[in-house]
C-alpha cells in the first residue's frame, strides 16, 4: 500500500473528454457524425449574431443528406442568464422531443445548449441543478442525449468540459452547472468558423484560454486532496500530469499566435492555432480546474455597470467572460506564487520566452500576463470596467460564493487575501 493511500491521502486523478473532429471543414461532417448516434431530429442552438454569419443554417441543412432533420433555435443571450435558459428550454420543451442537440457558437450558445439538453432530459428546474448556494445542486437522475459542441470562437473550451455558467439576474450573481453528464458528447473545432471573429472578441475569448491553461497548470495537485470515495469524485481533481501536458502545449502556442490572431485578423494560421490552444487549454481545465481569476470573473461579469466591449452586441452593458478573467490574473498569480514557485516560473518561461529573468521571480509570470493585455487591448484592471474602491466589498463577497472553484487555488484563500487582490488589481499598469 502506498504512503499516501496509507495515511488518506489521494492517490488518483481522473480524466474526462468528448470525442473531438479537429480541422478546417470538420463542421461539414456533422450530419454524419449524428446519424452514428441515431439522431433523426435536431435542435441547433445559436445566438442572433452567429446566425446572421449563416453558420448553423448551413450546418443545419447538411443534416439533411443524412436523413436528420434539424431546427434552428437563434434565441441564445450573449452571456446567459437564468432568464434566457428558460426561455431556450421553453421552447426546446414546446417542439421536442429531440434525438440530439448541436450548439453552434461561442461559451454562450455551448452553456446553453448543455442546460437545455439537461432539462428536457431529467425533471426539474434550472435552480434545482444550479450548485450550492445558488441552488440545489442536484445531479441529473437520467443521461442526457448527445451534444455535438462547435465552437465559432476561439477561448471558452465550453466544448470540452462539464460545466454551464450564467447570470442569476435577481441576485446579480455569475453561478453555473457542473456534472460530468454536461460534457458534449462531440467536440467539433472547425477553424473556418473563427474567420469572423472580430478583434475584441478575439482577445477576450483568448483570456480565457491564457487563464484557463495558467489557472489549470498552477491549481492544487490532485495528491494534496483528501482520498475520494468512487461516487465523491468530481471533474474538477487538480492538476495532474496529463492537464499538465496540455496547458503547457497550449500556452506554447499562445505566445506565437495570441498577438497576431488579435491584430490580424486575417492571418489564418494564426487562427487555427488559437483554435488549437482552446481545444487543449479545455481539455486540461476541464479536468484539473481553476482558480481565483475564474472566481473573481463570476462577480465582476455578474455586477457589471456600464461597460460596453469592443466586439460585442452594444444594446446592454456586459464583461466577457475571459475579459473578466483577465482582471485580477495579474495580482492572483502574485498571491498563489509562494505555493507552487516554479510552475509560475515555467508558465512564465512558456508564455514569453523573451521575458528578462532578472526580474524578481514573483513577478514574472504577472509581468508576462500584463505585457499581453497591454497588447491585445485589454482593460487596465478592474477599474478599467468602472469598478472602484467602493465595489471591492461587494465583489469580494461575490467570489466567496464560488467555493467550488476556490477550492481548486493552490493555498487557502481568505476574505482578506480576496481583498487584497481586489485591490491591487484596480489597476495592472
Amino acid at each position: 500500500m502506498s504512503a499516501s493511500y496509507a495515511t488518506g491521502g489521494e492517490t488518483v486523478f481522473t480524466y474526462g473528454a468528448p470525442q473531438l473532429k479537429f480541422g478546417d471543414g470538420a463542421a461539414d461532417e456533422i450530419g454524419y457524425d449524428l446519424a452514428q448516434y441515431g439522431a433523426r431530429r435536431v435542435l441547433v442552438v445559436t445566438d442572433p449574431g452567429v446566425a446572421a454569419t449563416g453558420a448553423p443554417q448551413r450546418i443545419a441543412e447538411q443534416m439533411a443528406a443524412y436523413g436528420v432533420v434539424a431546427e434552428v433555435f437563434d434565441g441564445v443571450h450573449v452571456e446567459p442568464t437564468d432568464v434566457s435558459i428558460d426561455a431556450a428550454v421553453a421552447h426546446a420543451r414546446a417542439n421536442g422531443p429531440w434525438d440530439a442537440f448541436v450548439a453552434v457558437g461561442g461559451g454562450s450558445s455551448i452553456d446553453t445548449a448543455k442546460a437545455v439538453n439537461l432539462l428536457t432530459t431529467n425533471p426539474g428546474e434550472l435552480s434545482d441543478y444550479l450548485n450550492v448556494p445558488v441552488g440545489a445542486g442536484r445531479a441529473p437522475s437520467v443521461p442526457l442525449k448527445p451534444l455535438v459542441a462547435v465552437p465559432t470562437t476561439t477561448g471558452t473550451g465550453a466544448e470540452s468540459t462539464t460545466i454551464c455558467v450564467l447570470d442569476v439576474l435577481s441576485l446579480k450573481v455569475k453561478t453555473g452547472i457542473s456534472h460530468a453528464r454536461l460534457r458534449p458528447t462531440l467536440a467539433v473545432v472547425d477553424p473556418t468558423l473563427t474567420w469572423s471573429q472580430p478583434a475584441g472578441v478575439t482577445a477576450a475569448s483568448g483570456m480565457d484560454i491564457l487563464c484557463h491553461a495558467l489557472e489549470s497548470y498552477t491549481a492544487r495537485d490532485y495528491t494534496s486532496y483528501d482520498r475520494k470515495r468512487p461516487e465523491q469524485r468530481v471533474p474538477y481533481c487538480g492538476s495532474n500530469p496529463v492537464s499538465d501536458m496540455w496547458c503547457e502545449r497550449a500556452l506554447q502556442l499562445l505566445s506565437v499566435s495570441f498577438r497576431s490572431a488579435v491584430l490580424d485578423g486575417d492571418d489564418r494560421s494564426a487562427r487555427g492555432q488559437m483554435a488549437l490552444a482552446a481545444t487543449m487549454a479545455g481539455l486540461g481545465f476541464g479536468n484539473a480546474g481553476v482558480h481565483i481569476p475564474h472566481a473573481n470573473a463570476y462577480p465582476i461579469a455578474g455586477r457589471v455597470k456600464d461597460f460596453r466591449p469592443e466586439g460585442y452586441p452594444a444594446d446592454e452593458p456586459m464583461v466577457p467572460h475571459g475579459m473578466a478573467v483577465s482582471l485580477t490574473a495579474p495580482e492572483a498569480f502574485r498571491f498563489t506564487f509562494e505555493a507552487a514557485p516554479e510552475r509560475h516560473l515555467r508558465a512564465a518561461a512558456l508564455l514569453a520566452p523573451d521575458l528578462d529573468r532578472a526580474d524578481d521571480p514573483r513577478e514574472q509570470l504577472p509581468r508576462a500576463v500584463v505585457a499581453l493585455m497591454r497588447d491585445i487591448g485589454i482593460p487596465n484592471g478592474i477599474g478599467g470596467v468602472g469598478y472602484d474602491e467602493s465595489d471591492v466589498g461587494d465583489l469580494v463577497a461575490g467570489t466567496l460564493k464560488q467555493q467550488r472553484l476556490l477550492a481548486t487555488a493552490p493555498r487557502p484563500v481568505t476574505d482578506e487575501d480576496l481583498e487584497s487582490i481586489y485591490q491591487g488589481s484596480l489597476e495592472n499598469w
